[in-house]
């Protein structure tokens, strides 16, 4: 039952169907599984912003990018140089 639940939830967050989200809740809280009660209440404090997440288009995938690429570069550079240096490596990059 665990397996068939989880490939379910999976099948629904890389298919971005937000419409069965509902009926996956139902049934994921009615198999009452104890090793799903941590995630389905993560899920029902959140149910906005996971079933927003599961049918907007939107993502913060390239804000994500250049966190990333902005951090590597000031671990390259720790103990190395001033602000000055790195502020002109991030805009070069």
């Amino acid at each position: 039952m665990l397996a068939e639940l989880v490939s379910r939830f999976a099948r629904i967050v890389t298919e971005r169907r937000g419409r069965d989200l509902d009926d996956w809740m139902t049934s994921a809280h009615a198999a009452a599984l104890p090793e799903l009660d941590p995630f389905l209440r993560a899920i029902d404090r959140d149910y906005h912003a996971v079933l927003a997440g599961l049918c907007l288009p939107y993502s913060n995938g390239p804000v994500e990018g250049v966190n990333t690429k902005t951090k590597l570069i000031k671990r390259q550079m720790y103990g190395r140089a001033g602000f000055r240096l790195l502020r002109h490596r991030i805009l070069l990059a």
